[in-house]
């Protein structure tokens, strides 16, 4: 009997066992490197979902809302406006009135002073003595007189100082009005 030793070598032909475990650790490393990929590209949707979320920064409204407002503010300012501008042509016309009172007080006072002077020039020897005492009593008056003049002017300019400054708040608003109404129209 003859022995014959025979050894099995491993066949040149890959088994098919080797090469399914060949394809998977192809496709695991495939999946891996996918999910490596997706992780980056995942990494950043918090701040992408901040960054894209809606946020209204300013309150947009209607035109027809912005109309009802500015018609309501019309509404609001226009008896304002006609108050004032009543409240300054009232002033106005008093002073008018006090100005033609104290031109015809002047007027008054210098035809009482000029019929004075003129009776005092024709008296006699006496009227010396009285013009003398009468000139100093006329001085005390112009005196008197030309002191209210003063506090008379300086009221009258402190009046039409603010009838002045009135007018300008009334046109200033008034053009706050038109500028309001032009964004309308």
């Amino acid at each position: 009997m003859q022995s014959s030793t025979t050894t099995t070598t491993p066949s040149p032909s890959p088994s098919p066992l080797q090469s399914s475990v060949s394809s998977l650790q192809t496709s695991l490393h495939l999946l891996q490197t996918s999910i490596h990929t997706l992780h980056n590209g995942v990494q950043d949707f918090p701040r992408l979902s901040r960054v894209l979320e809606t946020r209204r920064h300013f309150e947009l409204s209607s035109e027809a809302h912005l109309v009802a407002a500015q018609a309501h503010v019309r509404a609001d300012i226009q008896p304002e406006i006609e108050r004032l501008l009543s409240a300054v042509e009232r002033c106005v016309e008093r002073m008018a009135r006090r100005e033609q009172s104290l031109i015809a007080q002047a007027d008054l006072l210098a035809a009482r002073l000029a019929g004075r002077e003129g009776r005092e020039g024709t008296e006699s020897g006496e009227g010396v003595k009285v013009v003398r005492r009468t000139t100093t009593t006329t001085d005390e008056e112009q005196r008197v007189r030309r002191e209210k003049m003063r506090l008379l002017r300086l009221r009258r300019d402190r009046v039409a100082y603010a009838v002045e400054r009135l007018s300008l708040q009334a046109q200033q608003r008034e053009r706050q009005l038109r500028r309001s109404m032009a964004v309308v129209g």
